[in-house]
């Protein structure tokens, strides 16, 4: 029930949508009782106004402000031809399935323009969907189209004017990082000072750097240039959020780092313990982002790291140093020691703008050669395509199963396959819809048969329902089938004067029929296998992990900046999250060689997407010193790295079999032979690139077992 929402953003948008419904709802039954309307009569027109002010926050997806306005004014229009069409098609059963079909054709069919048109055709197949239900008349359209444009108006107001500032949204996410963040460094605080840690201490502390890591990525998302300037002054997005990432990961290095130390005894040193506690606690308590600027406010950080940094040195120094941890130590440093500086440049530009010292990102050129056309048919096109026959299919299947209302399979079909486009997702999906509207079934018709006849208690557990609906899609389909079910029961049971047993069953059938055609459709009209879809996101991970890793590599050799790469961080989360969803409906089948294919490639990434966030932690390192010899090696570094990356994604879409891919095993050696020790060197040449040497390890390794050669 309750996922990461830093600074209640889906929270709001939940109240949002009820707030819209509920208004719409109540405005028009006022306004249409104030001018005589029987409120019986108004009741319906109340019911496709609260639909529209709903659906005016819900499906409007714009990328700009600008958009969405735009598309929150058209969607009145569109739901009024919605409506109209279904009322001058009422007693034609054949025209009403031809628009439906055609309605759902073109949702998906004209996404390729725009999810503008998506937003249009949902809006208006569901009005279509309410009228035709209702069989209303051509007297009844103009309290109709009344009701839409007051539920249109309402999303308008709730979306563009009363809930408009995104600042304080961003404001908010911010300080629930720091809430978790600070929770969190008080679990490690807690760690390290005691001998040993309890599972319970080990479990909580694990589930809340997961957490702090969705933050994080979720948080950067809010991240833009007119907000933070207007919250912060002077301040770039790319400084905050190389802030949050470098925040984050210091936390996620500790925990690990602490785990290790603790089993290696290392914590029995007591400075050793004494100066991680002072490190924890002094950044713990440091105001990066406090307006009222004070030069302590990291001081404190600065002089517990520089005391860490003098016990590395003296225990590097020792005859019989610390065999296997102390390179634990050392990235602990490192990593704090960004923190700090992050946080000092943050706090010096929320007083000082100079923009000329505003740094611009370096973007990686695109390839010089021009993307292919693609003649094969787009995603679009085939996802409407199998849209379409689940339609015709669904019609059909609703006229056999419930000829007085046929359209539930149908709605069923369209829903399910909406988002999804693998047979494993649309499989899952439709399995979740019907176990959550058996569950939804069971609960609303108890409810609905308990409350039937306390209509003001019926309404407030009607919003309720559609709160929760929308609270908890980002949780679990199944809860939000489950809400969805009961406020269909509460409808039914308020609208018709009563629920039966057989009304309510009905329905559970019919979604059970539309989920299974959808996933019948998705076995033969275009089928994507759910291992192919796995591979694209795989594909689409390492597209972004090229010029992610080759940029790191080539700023030891060029003045590349490279501190955006912290944005490319949080993408390279959220892609790896995407092959995780995709890929669940395969892990689910243990014992299949697929599931152990799959699973195997996840582990892989997992481990890639790892080593690569440490990557960004020391993007902005500069400074190394090294032999002009070395500067061909990070070429030809930066070169394998590149084609590994390509055989491996040419492999995986099964087109790279002979091909080799290479080890940076000689280009390591020449550079820990070469490289200056950390004595002479203010940077340690070795520390900065380990990870890239296991990035290239990984993807060796699964290039290798996909058929590649290797060379030797």
């Amino acid at each position: 029930m309750l996922a990461s929402d830093p600074g209640l953003i889906r929270f709001q948008k939940a109240g949002r949508a009820t707030l819209s419904l509920m208004a719409s709802v109540f405005t028009t039954l006022f306004l249409m009782q104030l001018a005589g309307a029987d409120a019986a009569l108004a009741l319906t027109p109340a019911i496709v106004s609260g639909m529209a002010g709903m659906l005016g926050i819900m499906i409007v997806m714009d990328d700009s402000k600008k958009g969405k306005m735009l598309t929150t004014g058209l969607l009145g229009f569109s739901a009024m031809a919605g409506v109209s069409i279904g009322s001058l098609l009422a007693e034609s059963t054949i025209f009403t399935d031809i628009s439906m079909v055609a309605l759902i054709f073109l949702s998906f069919y004209l996404t390729r323009f725009g999810v503008r048109y998506f937003s249009l055709c949902m809006i208006a197949f569901m009005t279509l969907y309410f009228s035709s239900i209702l069989q209303l008349s051509a007297s009844q359209l103009p309290s109709f189209y009344f009701g839409i444009w007051i539920g249109v108006a309402y999303a308008f107001l709730f979306n563009f004017i009363l809930f408009q500032d995104t600042a304080k949204n961003l404001k908010r996410s911010i300080r629930s990082f720091h809430f978790q963040s600070n929770f969190t460094f008080n679990l490690l605080i807690e760690g390290m000072q005691e001998e040993r840690m309890t599972a319970h201490q080990r479990e909580e502390l694990r589930r809340n750097v997961l957490k702090l890591r969705d933050y994080a990525v979720i948080v950067s998302e809010y991240i833009n240039e007119d907000d933070v300037q207007k919250l912060w002054p002077g301040l770039t997005p790319s400084q905050l959020r190389l802030y949050i990432f470098d925040t984050g990961m210091l936390i996620e290095t500790l925990t690990d780092s602490i785990r290790n130390l603790k089993k290696a005894n290392a914590l029995d040193i007591e400075e050793l313990r004494n100066l991680l506690v002072w490190v924890t606690r002094s950044l713990r308590d440091a105001e990066v982002l406090a307006h009222q600027y004070e030069e302590q406010n990291l001081r404190e950080a600065e002089l517990a790291v520089q005391a860490l940094r003098l016990l590395i040195m003296d225990l590097f120094n020792r005859e019989d140093k610390p065999a296997g941890w102390l390179y634990l130590i050392r990235r602990i440093e490192s990593l704090a020691n960004h923190v700090i500086e992050g946080g000092i440049t943050i706090q010096q530009a929320l007083h000082k703008v100079k923009d000329n010292e505003i740094e611009v990102s370096e973007e990686t050129p695109d390839e010089d050669e021009s993307p292919k056309e693609d003649k094969s048919l787009k995603p679009s096109t085939k996802k409407a395509f199998q849209a379409l026959t689940a339609a015709i299919i669904s019609i059909i299947a609703g006229q056999i199963l419930s000829p007085d209302q046929p359209y539930w399979v149908l709605l069923t079909a369209f829903i399910v396959l909406l988002g999804t486009e693998s047979i494993g997702r649309i499989y899952t999906k439709g399995f979740q819809r019907s176990v959550g509207t058996i569950i939804g079934a069971v609960i609303g018709f108890t409810l609905a048969r308990v409350v039937s006849g306390h209509s003001v208690l019926e309404i407030t557990l009607i919003f309720a329902a559609v709160f929760f609906s929308f609270y908890l899609f980002e949780v679990s389909y199944t809860l939000m089938s489950m809400f969805i079910t009961m406020l269909v029961a509460f409808m039914y049971d308020l609208l018709l004067g009563g629920i039966s047993f057989s009304l309510i069953s009905a329905r559970v059938i019919d979604t059970i029929a539309g989920a299974g055609i959808a996933f019948g459709v998705s076995l033969f009209i275009f089928p994507k296998k759910t291992k192919d879809k796995v591979a694209d996101t795989i594909n689409d991970y390492l597209q972004e992990l090229k010029p992610y890793v080759t940029a790191y590599v080539r700023s030891f050799r060029e003045d590349v900046n490279v501190k955006e790469l912290s944005g490319k961080g949080f993408l390279l989360d959220q892609k790896l999250k995407t092959i995780n969803v995709e890929a669940q409906s395969l892990i689910k089948k243990p014992g299949s060689p697929r599931h152990a294919d799959v699973n195997r490639w996840i582990t892989l990434f997992s481990a890639i997407n790892y080593y690569a966030r440490h990557l960004v932690a020391s993007s902005y390192r500069k400074g190394f010193d090294y032999p002009d010899e070395l500067v061909d090696v990070f070429t030809r570094m930066e070169e394998k790295l590149e084609l590994n990356i390509e055989t491996l994604m040419d492999l995986i879409k099964e087109s790279g079999d002979g091909t080799l891919v290479y080890s940076l095993d000689r280009e390591r050696e020449q550079i820990e032979r070469m490289a200056p020790p950390r004595q002479q060197s203010q940077r340690d040449l070795i520390h900065h690139l380990y990870f890239v040497w296991r990035i290239n390890k990984a993807i060796v390794e699964l290039a290798e077992e996909l058929g590649a050669g290797k060379e030797q």
